[in-house]
C-alpha cells in the first residue's frame, strides 16, 4: 500500500504514536511511584507502630523492675527492722547471771539457802527456790525479794511453802519455798534495763 499522505501529516502521525507511547510510559512510571510510595508509607507506619509497641513494653518492664526492686528493698528494710527489734527485745530479757545471783544471795536471810533459779525469758520473770530452817524464814525470803530497795524485782509471789521432815530433806533446813518474781523495769542486772523503750 502506497502512502500518499503529505510529509507533514506523516510526521504528525509519527509523533502522535510516539506521544501515545510516552504517555503510557509516564503513566506506568507514575503508577510505579505511587506503588512505591504506598509501600514505603505502609512500611514506615508499621515500623512506627512496632517502635511504639516496643517502647511501651520497655517502659512497662522498667516500671515493673522498679516496683520489684522497691518492694524487695522495702521487704529487706522491714526484715532488718524486725530483726533489730527482736535483738533488742531478747537483750532486754538477758540477765547478767553472776551479778544477779550475788544480789539475790544478799537478800536471802541468814537461816535460808538459795537452791535454784529458773529464768523465764518469755515472761521476764524468774522462779526462785530456797530452803529455810522454818516457815517464818521461808516467807521472809519472799519479803526480802519483793523489797523495792533491792531494785531486782517489781513483784515476788510465793508459789508454795513446804516444811517436811523425812530422809530426803536436810534436817537443818526442812522448809522449801518456791517464789515467782517479775523483774523490775529498771533492773540493773539486765543488758538493757529500760524495757519500756522496747516495742514489740
Amino acid at each position: 500500500m502506497i502512502n500518499l499522505l503529505p510529509g507533514d501529516v506523516k510526521t504528525n502521525y509519527r509523533y502522535g504514536k510516539r506521544n501515545v507511547g510516552l504517555r503510557r510510559w509516564v503513566a506506568a512510571v507514575i503508577i510505579a511511584f505511587i506503588g512505591l510510595g504506598a509501600i514505603a508509607t505502609y512500611g514506615l507506619l508499621t515500623l512506627q507502630q512496632q517502635t511504639t509497641h516496643y517502647d511501651s513494653q520497655v517502659a512497662d518492664s522498667q516500671t515493673a523492675l522498679q516496683k520489684a526492686h522497691f518492694s524487695e528493698t522495702q521487704t529487706q528494710v522491714k526484715t532488718i527492722s524486725n530483726n533489730f527489734k527482736l535483738v533488742v527485745k531478747v537483750l532486754s530479757n538477758e540477765v547478767l547471771f553472776s551479778e544477779l545471783i550475788k544480789q539475790i544471795a544478799a537478800t536471802i536471810p541468814s537461816n535460808a539457802n538459795l537452791t535454784g533459779l529458773n529464768i523465764n525469758k518469755a515472761q521476764g520473770a524468774i522462779d526462785v527456790t530456797a530452803i529455810a530452817t522454818d516457815y517464818t524464814t521461808a516467807t521472809q525470803v519472799q519479803i526480802n525479794l519483793a523489797d523495792p530497795a533491792n531494785k531486782i524485782f517489781s513483784k515476788a509471789d510465793i508459789v508454795s511453802v513446804a516444811c517436811t521432815s523425812n530422809a530426803n530433806t536436810n534436817p537443818q533446813y526442812p522448809c522449801t519455798v518456791n517464789i515467782h518474781a517479775l523483774f523490775a523495769p529498771n533492773n540493773p542486772f539486765l543488758f538493757i534495763s529500760d524495757t519500756k523503750a522496747v516495742k514489740p
